[in-house]
This record gives C-alpha cells, structure tokens and sequence, in this order.
C-alpha cells in the first residue's frame, strides 16, 4: 500500500513516477488483509499501547490519517463498513482489491512488475518493499529461533529488500527488530489458503488457557492479543494450544463467537480435541509484518534522497499494535510530499 500511495501523491504533486514491483502483481500484503484502517480515537491511547514507538511518528500518524482516508475516498476507492467494530478505534474499512486497483491507477502508467529494485537509482527513491516477514533468515536472526515454522501470513515478496538499500544508503534501523505483527492461525495439517487469512485467525486467548509443549501458559494483556502471537512464534515449533471452557464459548470477539473461530479452525483441519468441559486448538504463528525497519525522521527520510514507508519503517507500533495501513498511508503521503519537496 506505502508503495502505490507514494506514488500516487508524488504524481498528483506534479512528479514523474517510475513504480518498481517485485511481485507479477500489484498491493503486496494490502491484497490479504481485511482494509481497515483505523487509528486509536485518543494519541495517549496509541502511546500506552505502542510504549516504544517514536513520538514524532506516531503524532503523524494519528493527527494525518483522517486526512489520508477522505484523500482515498476522493480517488474513488470504495468503501466497506463506515466503523471499526472497536470502541478504542476510528477509521474505515475499505475493500482490499478494490482499493489496489484505486491506488493502481492513480499511481500512472510506468509500472513495472516482476522487476525489484536492485540498487538504488540516481533519483530520489522511496522505499516501500512490505519489511520482512518472508524472509526466515532474517526473522530468525532478529526474532525467532523458530522462523521455519512460522506461516507466511504477507505477500512473498516482503524479504527485507528496503531494509538493505536504505543501510546500504546509510541508513539505520529503529526501534522494535524484534517484534512482529500476526495472528495465531490453525496449525498444520491446516490448510489456509489467502483469503482466509483473516476468518481463520483464532483471536480469543483471553477466553481460553494458551499453553506451549511443555504446558507452560501464558496470559495475554493487551486487547489486540498480539502479545500472544509473540509469544507462540518463540515456542518450541511457534505453537500455542488454546484450552477453551464450553462456558466460554458463545463469547464475542467484535463480530465472531469463539465458537465461530473453532469451527473455523476444524474446517481448515486443524488438530482440534473435543471433551466434555470444552475444546483444544492447536494455533501456529502466523506473521503478517515486522514491526522493525529503518529508521526515518517525521519526513520520512532516511538518507539524503532515500525515503521510506510502510514495513519498511521501524518504530511505529513498536511494544504494541496499531494499524499497518493506516502508517502506510501516512508516511506513504509524506514520504512522495517530502521526496517531490527536497527534489524540486
């Protein structure tokens, strides 16, 4: 999304845009998420929840982004639900492939796919490659000895690609390396295919016991739950097994029952135990995106005519959760802002 935003704004500030795609397609990880984009309704409620993100960031994100959403609106995406579902949060949902196709267009005509940056060119840049949650050796070296057994929840692209141009310019990476954004999804046998990313996702720890192998338990305490995820991507296999009380499962989480997001997990064949005081699931991590990447400024610069956006930029939702697209779509404005400023 930070790419095709970019791009889109430097050539609605008079700019000549050449789109480098990895990828045989446009939208990256945008394509499979479910299009909200949200901020917390309050800044010191983003700053509690995401404690080790970086203040000057995390402002622009939130004082910008109802902004960049009516910018979205007035290109023509369209538009799902008008809410969030959650009372801490404002902001829309919009429909994903829609929403590519919006920012296609406006992004013009010199894209090229299947071609990645390979080296920095001679003229301003903005880095936008998605982090790197699919690339295992670099998970495994800044966060998880169990990379291998992490399911890729994000376009296969996202290999850290800007991470290495933007240190390559000079650059330095921010806070948060070790920490990434997901969902515990059904564990194999489970099959997920994309479209199921987000309606297999089993987000109700706070409803069950979550234990590793060894029948340690953890205890979640943030309302995201991305605490969980976390923590399963660091156990033995990045499994976790969510021990659920029957009593427990007509809850509601936003708009599914617990009960929902079992049957959901036994459809995709999932290793689920049945018994007369409740249910067992077996969850692996899924990994959506790296919370850690480069280092910019409230410019979004890195280096002198290197920018960057979206997972490519460190430091955001660090401690915490916050929304991908919503930083995507701010620091993707300012960084085509800053970039068609500073060229001139």
């Amino acid at each position: 999304m930070a790419g095709l935003v970019a791009a889109a704004r430097a050539r609605e500030l008079g700019a000549r845009v050449r789109v480098h795609e990895k990828l045989d397609r446009l939208g990256g990880s945008m394509r499979l998420c479910s299009g909200v984009v949200w901020r917390h309704r309050e800044l010191a409620r983003f700053r509690a929840d995401c404690p080790r993100g970086d203040e000057a960031l995390q402002r622009a994100v939130f004082e910008r982004l109802d902004d960049g959403v009516e910018w979205l609106r007035s290109l023509g995406a369209p538009v799902l639900e008008r809410a969030t579902g959650n009372p801490l949060t404002c902001g829309l949902r919009f429909e994903p492939a829609g929403l590519t196709a919006t920012l296609a267009r406006a992004a013009g005509d010199d894209v090229r796919l299947g071609d990645p940056l390979a080296a920095l060119p001679a003229e301003p840049v903005v880095l936008a490659t998605g982090g790197f949650p699919a690339a295992p050796e670099l998970v495994r070296r800044h966060v998880t000895p169990h990379a291998d057994s992490l399911v890729l929840r994000a376009a296969p692209g996202a290999t850290g690609d800007g991470l290495r141009l933007g240190l390559e310019a000079g650059g330095a990476t921010g806070e948060g390396m070790d920490e990434i954004y997901g969902r515990n999804l059904p564990a194999p046998p489970a099959r997920v295919p994309p479209e199921e990313f987000v309606t297999a996702a089993q987000v109700y720890a706070r409803h069950a016991a979550v234990v590793n192998v060894r029948g340690e338990r953890f205890r979640t305490r943030t309302w995201s739950e991305i605490d969980v995820v976390q923590w399963t991507a660091r156990q033995p296999g990045a499994r976790a097994w969510f021990r659920v009380p029957t009593s427990a499962l007509d809850e509601r989480v936003r708009d599914r029952t617990v009960r929902d997001m079992v049957a959901a997990a036994e459809r995709a064949g999932a290793p689920v135990r049945r018994g007369g005081d409740g249910v067992v699931v077996e969850t692996v991590a899924g990994i959506t995106s790296t919370l850690g990447g480069l280092r910019v400024d409230e410019r979004g610069r890195v280096g002198p005519g290197v920018y960057a956006a979206g997972g490519d930029v460190g430091g955001i939702a660090t401690g915490g959760y916050a929304s991908g697209l919503a930083a995507a779509l701010v620091l993707g404005r300012i960084a085509a802002e800053t970039a068609v400023e500073e060229a001139g």
